[in-house]
């Protein structure tokens, strides 16, 4: 996609994962609660049918959740998450044995038995590492990729923590310091997330998606998650199912600024972006 670069990649169980053009991550909630009701799945056939769409529409990867970091969502055990994490992931397992599949947890024990037990591929934990103290061992131990996200507090306390002298340089510093310090660690394989959405306002995503050509500075894949976010509806005075068009808005400018991965609820729609965008680059 951006001409002149030397494309990264990520090594996913002996599989390398080249970012010559970018990637679609497929979300997949197992959660009762999450902020977008449409993308609420359970039972075998509701989660078999979300997951054979999204592949057959061109997911390179499908991130399942069984824990909403929706403010205000309920607290669940780490038992309850793994509970549903397995329903979740022996339905995709059963539909497509080798799908590249990625775990949205920040809990070190949940990730362990994911990945031992149903051979998950990626760790993609929001906290990057600030809410579970053994995160950052285990993976290295287990040695998947990791999604390194960017958030302050958690998910009850975050929309008080917004206070930035400049959220760019903050958020960027703060990503840049934790990959260096996890490949010190081991884990050869981290992916950066600016965390859209996450201890932030409205305008400061928006401040970071205008900087998002600044985080290429992290020799690391760079992933931008703003999929039906409140960045999008809550300007245009809608609600979440109605925030399509808007995302795929949002999603080309993160391609144009760099993006590598972009996770999202329409898997469709994300792929034709980077089809389109790709043609502006080619004719550069």
């Amino acid at each position: 996609m951006r001409k002149g670069e030397l494309y990264c990649s990520i090594n996913i169980g002996g599989r390398l994962m080249s970012f010559d053009s970018p990637k679609v991550m497929g979300i997949v909630n197992v959660t009762p609660d999450s902020f977008y009701a449409g993308s609420r799945v359970s039972g075998f056939h509701d989660i078999s049918d979300r997951v054979r769409s999204m592949l057959e529409e061109g997911a390179d990867i499908l991130d399942i959740g069984g824990y909403s970091s929706r403010p205000g969502a309920e607290e669940v055990s780490s038992d309850e998450e793994y509970s549903r994490l397995a329903a979740g992931l022996e339905v995709i397992r059963k539909v497509k044995e080798d799908a590249v599949v990625s775990v949205d947890t920040f809990r070190a024990d949940v990730a362990r038995r994911c990945v031992e037990d149903w051979n998950v591929g990626i760790i993609n934990d929001i906290s990057g590492g600030d809410l579970d103290s053994e995160m950052w061992d285990t993976v290295a131990e287990l040695g998947v990729p990791y999604v390194l996200m960017h958030m302050r507090g958690n998910p009850r306390t975050m929309g008080d923590l917004t206070d930035y002298k400049d959220v760019t340089a903050e958020t960027l510093t703060i990503l840049a310091e934790k990959t260096a310090l996890l490949r010190q660690k081991g884990v050869r394989d981290v992916i950066i997330d600016p965390g859209f959405g996450f201890a932030k306002t409205v305008g400061q995503n928006y401040q970071l998606l205008s900087d998002l050509k600044g985080f290429r500075i992290v020799d690391a894949p760079l992933l931008v998650g703003v999929s039906r976010k409140t960045m999008i509806w809550k300007p245009l005075g809608i609600t979440p199912d109605k925030a399509a068009n808007g995302t795929t808005v949002l999603n080309t400018v993160a391609l144009l600024n760099g993006a590598d991965i972009l996770r999202v609820h329409d898997v469709r729609n994300a792929v034709e972006a980077i089809k389109l965008v790709s043609q502006l680059t080619e004719a550069d």
